[in-house]
This record gives C-alpha cells, sequence and structure tokens, in this order.
C-alpha cells in the first residue's frame, strides 16, 4: 500500500477522519493525497468570479484542517479539484494517482443524524473500484489487534482484491474471524473457502440466518473486533445497502472502522 487518498467536506467529521488517516497510513507507510472537491455552478465564470472564489475557500479548508492534526512523518500532498461530479472527479483521480485506499468520513457532506452513510459517501462506495476505509465520527485510531470479516460465499475470483487485508493484518500483527453466514439460498459450493482466503483467517464462525446482515448483527458485540470488512459484490452481501446514494442508522450503523473490499463478482 503507497497511495490513500482522503477526500474531505468542511463538515465536523473531516478532521477526525483526518487524522485516522495521518495515523493509519504512519502505520502502513503510505503517502496521503488530501482532496477537496468544490462543485463549480455552470453559470459560474471569469465575469462572475465564483470559481476563483470557491477555490479560495477550498485551498482555506485544507489549510485550516492541517493546522489542527498531528501530521508527524506522514507525507501529505493537497489539492483542490473543480467538478460538476464530486464522485466522476475522485474516479479519475484514484487511476490518475493508483491510489490503494480511499479513507473517508461516514458523512461527508454534512448529512443528518438519522444516516449512516451519506450522500457523497455513498456514491463513492457504489461507484469507485477502489477499497474504501469507512471512519464512524469520533472514532480514534488504535492498533488493529482483531478484525471481523464477514462473507456469504467463500468464492473469490480476484485474489489480488484480499492484498489490502493481507497488508493490514501483516502490518499490525491483526487476527481475521471470518463470518461465515449460511443464508437459505446458499450454494453448496458456496460454503468452499477459498485458499488464500482460509490461510487468512484464525477462526471460523458458521452461523445460520436469514441475511448476512442479520449474522453480523448477531456476532458484533459478542467478538469486538477493531475493524469490521466486508465485501461489496454485486450481488449479495449488503447489497441493498449500497443500491441507495445512502444509508440510514436503522438499516446499518457501526462504532467501528469499516473496510469494504471491492471488485468481487
Amino acid at each position: 500500500m503507497k497511495n490513500i487518498l482522503v477526500p474531505i467536506g468542511s463538515n465536523d467529521h473531516a478532521l477526525n477522519t483526518l487524522q485516522y488517516a495521518i495515523d493509519f497510513a504512519e502505520a502502513v507507510e503510505a503517502k496521503i493525497y488530501l482532496v477537496h472537491v468544490y462543485s463549480s455552478p455552470k453559470i459560474s465564470g471569469a465575469v462572475l468570479g465564483v470559481d476563483n472564489i470557491m477555490e479560495r475557500d477550498s485551498k482555506k479548508i485544507l489549510k485550516e484542517h492541517l493546522t489542527k492534526v498531528n501530521r508527524k512523518n506522514v507525507k501529505i500532498v493537497t489539492s483542490t479539484l473543480k467538478g460538476y461530479s464530486i464522485v466522476d472527479t475522485l474516479k479519475q483521480l484514484t487511476k490518475l494517482l493508483k491510489v490503494d485506499l480511499i479513507i473517508s468520513s461516514t458523512k461527508n457532506d454534512g448529512a443528518d443524524d438519522t444516516l449512516f452513510v451519506g450522500n457523497i459517501t455513498g456514491n463513492i462506495i457504489k461507484d469507485t473500484d477502489v477499497p474504501m476505509l469507512i471512519i464512524p465520527a469520533e472514532v480514534k485510531f488504535k492498533p488493529i489487534k482483531k478484525i471481523l470479516m464477514t462473507l456469504k460465499s467463500g468464492s473469490i475470483k480476484a485474489v489480488t482484491m484480499l492484498d489490502l487485508l493481507v497488508k493490514i493484518q501483516k502490518t499490525f500483527n491483526a487476527k481475521i474471524h471470518l463470518l461465515q453466514v449460511k443464508t437459505p439460498k446458499l450454494d453448496a459450493a458456496d460454503l468452499e473457502l477459498n485458499k488464500t482466503l482460509e490461510s487468512l483467517i484464525e477462526k471460523l464462525i458458521p452461523t445460520k440466518n436469514a441475511t448476512v446482515y442479520q449474522g453480523v448483527l448477531e456476532f458484533l458485540h459478542e467478538e469486538d473486533p477493531d475493524m469490521l470488512c466486508v465485501i461489496r459484490r454485486k450481488r449479495g452481501f449488503f447489497k441493498k445497502l449500497w443500491e441507495n446514494d445512502s444509508v440510514k442508522k436503522v438499516d446499518f450503523d457501526s462504532h467501528i472502522p469499516l473496510l469494504i473490499l471491492k471488485g468481487m463478482s
């Protein structure tokens, strides 16, 4: 892991997420690209001077955030970007910078307190192929000693998508407990674990539930992990959650960092 992208807004969660990202980057020896994307109305331009004002305010936001955190020895590259679509701009940036991980607040857009994931973060989850680490409000960094990973099917075609999980495990000497939820429609072949994944886990927790989400609720408190790891598939786990641009707390909530691996069918 070399490059971490941290998109931040001006809300209260941004500062906490930035400090977490710095602490995490120090541990994994990565560089941070700190970006603030501002949307410019199509009517703006040199005549009205709107773009210049928004760019100035964007740079001010980044500068103020950096004065309030402990930068440690982490290399941080800042950038303000104009884009009519924040997510499209970030997608282009992840390819240009060869980003390995995006660290984001649960709510990057000042969303209301009934939401776990706000619209901007939700869109980034849905529309980018880069793994994401979602940081709930007020969660402070601490060494990751136990990861609760959850899935339904043990079939993983692109094992490279486990690279980030491997890096985190080795960096923190973390234990991975795998919660495999057997749902009514599960095929027998899905019960067989991918060999690479099997080699990573210390403990396999089989359970029967109507949905994977219900299985998570059952064991999250019992396991008391430092991180929850899920897989965003086109079908299956938490599919309904990622269909929308935001996620309500009544549907899902977490008080620990949520690692979302991507790119698996």
